[in-house]
């Protein structure tokens, strides 16, 4: 099913919360380390000392594993707010109502930081005042692409952040006795082939799920460099899966941890 939306743009801003302490992490030096993955050479530079700076300005145990799967994975730069949400959406004792409204915002985070990898070209425009203005524009021919059927929690998302998007869909559910994925139902805007792509899935458990939805883009004609996986929370193994298959591809997540929040699609949709 092919859907079109035209909602109006909703602005919000995150701030902090009544109980929150303040992050005495030097800010730049987190943020020089969380965008180690953009740039393959500074990959190769890491040093086993580097690691451990690493580890300690991004407080996130398991960088090792990270910096192994080279610039594909990008991380959003970690703090006290998103530290916050992956809690609660973590812990068992969270209720259903705390849990959509804490995936929400993470979601919100996740793709606009996706929309970030998405091309752009410079413009200028005239301001109320008469004045000019340098800013940017992005490119059109990008659509989103939801994995049912978590995927679909963060289609609201995306319509919050363009207002005029398409949105296919993917449906795969894995086989009881074998474990492999099968596509049971696809259906994209018919000129996906040349559109980038925001393939939207919550949690990398195994990685099989996506791998056979790239499988499927690509047979429509789409280049996996023209993919963008939207996650919130990754496993080492779910991550090197999909890179080794499609070494092109780009993968934003929040967290890269051996255990996935796998309950996430029941406690969103009310099914657990």
């Amino acid at each position: 099913m092919e859907t079109y939306f035209d909602d109006s743009i909703i602005k919000t801003s995150i701030m902090p919360c009544h109980n929150q302490q303040p992050n005495n992490v030097n800010q730049d030096h987190a943020v020089m380390k969380q965008v180690r993955f953009a740039n393959s050479a500074s990959i190769s530079a890491v040093s086993n000392s580097g690691a451990e700076e690493a580890k300690e300005a991004c407080g996130n145990e398991h960088v090792e594993d990270q910096v192994q799967l080279g610039p594909q994975l990008k991380l959003l730069p970690l703090n006290d707010q998103i530290r916050e949400l992956q809690t609660i959406i973590r812990d068992i004792k969270t209720s259903r109502g705390d849990f959509v409204f804490c995936a929400d915002r993470l979601i919100r985070l996740v793709v606009e930081q996706g929309l970030n990898q998405l091309p752009y070209s410079e413009c200028t425009v005239i301001t109320p005042t008469g004045h000019k203005y340098e800013g940017v524009k992005f490119e059109k021919g990008n659509c989103g692409v939801s994995i049912m059927r978590s995927g679909e929690a963060m289609e609201q998302g995306l319509r919050d952040c363009c207002r005029s998007i398409r949105i296919g869909k993917i449906l795969i559910q894995s086989d009881e006795d074998t474990q492999k994925a099968k596509v049971y139902y696809a259906k994209f805007p018919p000129d996906i082939y040349r559109r980038k792509v925001l393939l939207m899935y919550p949690i990398l458990s195994t990685g099989n799920t996506v791998i056979e939805a790239v499988k499927v883009l690509i047979e429509h004609g789409l280049l996996p460099k023209h993919i963008i996986l939207l996650s919130l929370f990754s496993t080492p193994h779910g991550a090197k899966s999909i890179i080794q298959e499609f070494p092109d591809i780009t993968i934003l997540t929040t967290e890269v941890h051996p255990v996935a929040p796998t309950h996430f699609g029941q406690k969103y949709f009310g099914t657990d």
